[in-house]
């Protein structure tokens, strides 16, 4: 009987050490610190991707563009996004194109749609592929060239792109 309580407190101690380690861990994890150069470095991606896709303009945060996607994406694979540009749509002022961006993906850019004053809106309705949690980019471009955009986070619980 002595041997059979041994074995009980050791496994029991197993347990407890167990539950503690998982508890340290999951506290660690979420203060890890990130260098400021890597984000710096990932920042230069995302920008360099939006050049090569949207043109040289100037950029700038703005507003008026909105994007309607969900705080949290139960499944990555088909995440319902919505992009509206308020700005006037007329012959001599209006937005040409809307490009989409997800960070995090092994490809960042999810593509650009064309537009004209004949829209009368700037207005995107997609479904996209998200792999892990990310900033899900919104960027406008004028007939004129200027670009203005934003970004929403948009957090995955199951994987789209990487499984």
């Amino acid at each position: 009987m002595a041997d059979m309580q041994m074995i009980e407190m050791t496994r029991r101690a197993l347990f407890t050490g167990a539950g503690r380690a998982g508890v340290a861990a999951a506290l660690l994890g979420g203060s890890v610190v990130v260098p400021q150069s890597a984000m710096a470095a990932d920042l230069d991606k995302v920008k360099a991707n939006i050049k090569e896709h949207m043109g040289s303009g100037d950029y700038q945060e703005s507003d008026t563009v909105k994007i309607d996607a969900p705080i949290i994406a139960e499944n990555g694979a088909m995440v319902p996004v919505k992009i509206t540009v308020d700005h006037p749509m007329d012959t001599d002022n209006y937005i040409q194109s809307i490009g989409v961006f997800v960070d995090n993906n092994p490809t960042p850019f999810a593509g650009v749609y064309a537009m004209g004053p004949a829209n009368g809106k700037a207005y995107v309705s997609a479904r996209l592929k998200i792999g892990k949690t990310s900033q899900v980019r919104a960027v406008a471009m004028t007939n004129t060239g200027k670009l203005i955009g934003t970004s929403k986070e948009v957090k995955v619980t199951i994987g789209g792109c990487g499984g």
